[in-house]
């Protein structure tokens, strides 16, 4: 893996950010002042809850036109750290630790991902992308992949929780800490192609518990054998999208919960908790501009459902991002059907988080055929179709028997 040494930051990322707004014939009222919480995303389940939304809700001055936002961390929004603790999920001591270094890196690669100077980034690297191989099965890293991957990286050390980090970015896993009581898989910068058309990127993680029955082996051998577990086996997993807003999705084995990234505070907070996937969706996610390399029995499901001839009579729409994170999170939150037909999402670092956080949802990931969770990985860059979405639709979906797409030219984008 090769190093960076450029400065991603002069001053701090997160600094309190408030607007002061003075309401009309400000010669009168000149002594007011409006504070505005920004990047406040609020759940439909909240929004219908007036005593959950105690803490922030919109109020007009009678004094002046001006909107402002009231702020009061101690009702309805807890931040993730306190959601996790003791006081809530209480994930366990090692599991908080691990999970306050994972948002800090993901905090910093959010700021980097905005910058604006992200996209000269490849000129101060000198071009010097880690090329992937047909042997490894890693894509050609993007310069943001790799600076993301060395964040991830640094922050897992720091956290002294972790013995081993597999990245879709390193040919083989590396071993950290002999004392680390976890394995983390990730993909530090899913869709980074897309990021220089402003279109959502994230990062998906998965965590297990160390085999410490493997402690004996070499470090390599073991380091490659606790990145092979079973997604079954996962103690937790998430993604962040980096969009609008910045969102961590996660689940810990006791539901699926998302926090938004406060930038007034530097927080993520609750709002999404128990995230319920509703169990048949309108809408679908394909790239179905490859409709004829697909096998007849997806284009028969397409063209049912989108006529409105399946077992929900509602014609459904499609919706194509082409970022996984982002058409996965539309997906789970209105539900409906996010796929790749094709062998090219990757298993360990991309099917087994995501379908463990649809299963917590309440909804299913699969390759066409099987749970994805109860698949065994046999190499860390393994590559499958990856099917997630509402239970209903997934069952409608595999129902048609012949899913997978087998012709694979491998597209230029």
């Amino acid at each position: 893996m090769q190093s960076s040494t450029i400065t991603l930051h002069q001053t701090p990322i997160f600094q309190p950010k408030f607007s002061s707004f003075p309401p009309k014939n400000n010669h009168h009222h000149h002594h007011q002042q409006f504070l505005v919480r920004t990047n406040l995303l609020i759940s439909p389940k909240m929004a219908s809850s007036s005593s959950s939304l105690s803490g922030y809700f919109p109020i007009r001055s009678q004094k002046a036109d001006s909107l402002s936002v009231v702020n009061d961390e101690a009702n309805g929004f807890p931040t993730l750290m306190d959601y996790v603790g003791k006081g809530g999920l209480n994930v366990g001591d090692d599991l908080v630790v691990l999970l306050s270094h994972l948002q800090y890196a993901c905090k910093r690669i959010a700021a980097l991902v905005a910058s604006p100077f992200n996209s000269s980034l490849a000129k101060h690297m000198g071009g010097s992308a880690a090329g992937g191989s047909a042997e490894s099965g890693r894509d050609v890293a993007k310069p943001l992949d790799i600076v993301s991957n060395e964040i991830i990286l640094s922050s897992l050390r720091s956290s002294g929780k972790v013995a081993i980090m597999a990245s879709e970015e390193d040919d083989s896993p590396i071993w950290i800490n002999d004392d680390g009581p976890f394995v983390v898989v990730t993909d530090p910068l899913d869709g980074s192609r897309n990021i220089d058309a402003s279109i959502p990127t994230g990062t998906i993680f998965g965590v297990y518990n160390r085999l410490v029955e493997l402690d004996h082996l070499a470090d390599k051998e073991k380091a490659l054998l606790n990145s092979l577990q079973s997604g079954s086996r996962l103690v937790a997993a998430g993604y962040v999208l980096y969009s609008s807003a910045t969102i961590l999705c996660a689940s810990f084995g006791s539901g699926t919960h998302a926090f938004t990234l406060d930038h007034s505070t530097g927080d993520f907070v609750v709002t999404h908790p128990n995230i319920k996937i509703p169990p048949r969706g309108q809408i679908y996610s394909v790239n179905d501009a490859r409709y004829f390399d697909w096998p007849e029995g997806l284009r028969k499901y397409i063209d049912t459902v989108r006529q409105g001839k399946g077992k929900n009579p509602k014609k459904y729409s499609a919706r194509y991002i082409c970022s996984l994170v982002a058409d996965f999170h539309r997906t789970l939150l209105y539900g409906g059907v996010a796929m790749n037909p094709r062998d090219h999402l990757r298993l360990v670092y991309e099917a087994n988080p995501l379908s463990f956080l649809a299963e917590q949802a309440g909804g299913k990931g699969s390759n066409g055929k099987s749970r994805i969770l109860s698949i065994q990985p046999v190499q860390v860059h393994q590559r499958l179709p990856l099917f997630l979405g509402s239970s209903e639709d997934m069952e409608e979906l595999e129902s048609y028997g012949d899913v997978q797409q087998k012709v694979n030219p491998g597209y230029e984008v």
